[in-house]
């Protein structure tokens, strides 16, 4: 039982560094990336705004992402990992879907 809940406070550790992430796009001056190693910046019309939906959209992902770390206290070898395991898989397919047709959408120049 002390493994469980270890690693659900590792997981929510990990959440944290998302939140990291979405604070700092918050204060961020220029527009942030979202796709990872892509030299060419998002050009958007409207910087701050692109930058504060940014910022929900990490921080969201960071308290569903430890949300769904909750499983890991039931145990090492509890079948609700299963739950863990898919809703990441979910949550980062409605992660991409809601960058790409919703922020990217919205705030591109045009």
């Amino acid at each position: 039982m002390v493994g469980g809940r270890i690693a659900f406070v590792i997981w929510c550790f990990v959440s944290l560094i998302f939140v990291g992430i979405g604070l700092s796009a918050l204060k961020a001056d220029e527009p942030v990336g979202f796709w990872a190693n892509s030299s060419k910046k998002p050009e958007v019309d409207d910087v701050d705004g692109y930058n504060k939906a940014m910022c929900k959209l990490w921080i969201g992902f960071a308290v569903v992402l430890c949300l769904l770390g909750l499983p890991l206290l039931a145990g090492q070898n509890s079948p609700l990992i299963i739950v863990t395991i898919f809703g990441v898989m979910v949550e980062i397919i409605a992660l991409i879907i809601s960058y790409v047709f919703f922020i990217e959408k919205k705030y591109e120049k045009k």
